[in-house]
């Protein structure tokens, strides 16, 4: 079963928010499990989980199995492995060896194939970490802000990725770019989109995940978009996103 890492070194890309998202919505119908490894455990609280017992960071360190940390939520199969501030101290211990980067790619063994798709939302960094998340991974969704500078963010984390295919997981790939907060009133956003896919072509998701206040929302009621506002456009560029991840998965 397919580990895909949702992934961009640059915050404030609506990351998270994909992950949470695009997980609910492959839950419509597959199974699915959430990886948080980010220590600001949004995606665990964005999912209506709080303290929970046993992390990721338990998993990293050897101290638990996956199968036991992995909680449902109040969407239908869906479970997330949660993350807790101690994970901001596991950033600080690990380091780039090659033992450290890999525990959660053997973290993830015992629990993959009971799940049909495993999506680990990274932090916005690139410390050992987003390394795990990286050679964990089968390949990288990485949604990009439709701002100004979204070309060169693109180059640099691409750049990343071929670094970490020379050195660490050479069968890694990118599955798609995502272009998030889009503004359908602005003429940034069109030109942003049409840039990128000049560029990049094939590459580029053809969904487009819009600005919507819903999805800002949704959040704080530790809800998922399909959740909190079902017949929202936000719920439904992620029902489509669900849709055309499955679809490049199949044809991968």
């Amino acid at each position: 079963m397919p580990i895909l890492s949702v992934i961009n070194q640059k915050g404030g890309v609506g990351k998270t928010t994909t992950a949470v998202n695009l997980a609910a919505g492959l839950a419509q119908t597959r199974r699915v499990l959430l990886v948080d490894l980010d220590p600001q455990a949004n995606a665990t609280s964005g999912l209506g989980i709080q303290n929970a017992d046993t992390t990721v960071y338990d998993i990293l360190a050897g101290e638990a199995s996956a199968r036991r940390a992995a909680l449902p939520t109040d969407v239908e199969n869906l479970f997330v492995l949660p993350a807790s501030t101690d994970l901001a101290g596991a950033a600080i211990e690990l380091d780039a060896s090659e033992e450290d980067v890999n525990l959660l790619k053997k973290g993830l063994l015992v629990v993959r194939a009971s799940y049909d798709v495993i999506l680990v939302d990274a932090p916005p960094s690139m410390g050992a970490l987003t390394l795990n998340a990286l050679v964990a991974a089968d390949a990288l969704i990485v949604p990009v802000q439709t701002e100004y500078y979204a070309l060169e963010g693109i180059a640099q984390m691409l750049d990343t990725i071929e670094r970490i295919k020379a050195s660490l997981n050479p069968e890694l790939d990118v599955l798609g770019i995502l272009l998030t907060m889009f503004d359908s009133r602005t003429n940034l956003s069109d030109q942003v989109e049409a840039n990128v896919r000049e560029h990049l072509k094939q590459q580029v998701f053809d969904t487009v995940i819009p600005r919507n206040v819903r999805l800002a929302e949704a959040p704080s009621y530790g809800q998922s978009i399909f959740t909190y506002a079902p017949s929202s456009t936000g719920a439904l560029a992620y029902e489509a996103l669900a849709e055309e991840v499955l679809n490049r998965v199949a044809q991968r």
